[in-house]
């Protein structure tokens, strides 16, 4: 039988958080360009990644199966950091993020067809203080490499975080809530007897 869900990433971690639901889906990594565009806000930023997304997998799969795409991104003092391109990048990157506080915003995506709907959600992370040596030895890891923000909250990156305020999935890159619904109002259920809100 055909899964009911495409989900448009090559995410691990999207993966395994839709497997934590339930959810009967596969695989088809969407390609598109992510890169911030002049005046454009970090809110806006992230859901036309994720709609972008879902867009390219459309023409790909057939037109009655729906997409689900997501785009999560860290963002400090208004600006979304992207992933570190190097060491000297993550370093940087890194200090900034240290003893503050900075937003991590995950927006989700549900098309089929004409049908479209999104949702966004907005978590609030601390970390503590780094030292150098915390810096250096996290990139020597490899765990900053593909990570926005520079790091993995599901990882070793966990030390760093201090406080966490909103969603824990999203900040992972998919927020497990806000997908529910999505799916919830396109009638798949993930509970017995759910219905649509």
């Amino acid at each position: 039988m055909t899964p009911r869900i495409v989900l448009a990433s090559a995410s691990p971690r999207r993966r395994e958080l839709l497997a934590q639901i339930g959810v009967d889906f596969e695989v088809m990594a969407a390609d598109v360009e992510e890169a911030v565009r002049p005046g454009e806000s970090p809110e806006a930023y992230v859901r036309r990644v994720a709609m972008d997304k879902a867009t390219a997998v459309a023409g790909l799969t057939d037109p009655e199966r729906w997409i689900l795409a997501a785009d999560t991104e860290v963002v400090l003092d208004g600006e979304v950091l992207g992933k570190p391109r190097d060491f000297a990048h993550f370093q940087s990157m890194a200090r900034r993020l240290s003893g503050r506080e900075h937003q991590v915003l995950s927006a989700v995506v549900l098309r089929r067809g004409a049908e479209c709907d999104d949702a966004l959600s907005l978590s609030a992370v601390s970390f503590r203080d780094l030292s150098e040596r915390d810096i250096a030895d996290y990139w020597r890891t490899g765990e900053p490499l593909d990570k926005a923000g520079g790091y993995a909250v599901q990882g070793l990156g966990a030390i760093f975080v201090s406080r966490l305020c909103g969603s824990y999935s999203g900040v992972m890159g998919l927020p497990l809530h806000e997908t529910a619904r999505l799916l919830a109002t396109a009638g798949i259920h993930l509970l017995p007897g759910e219905r649509a809100p």
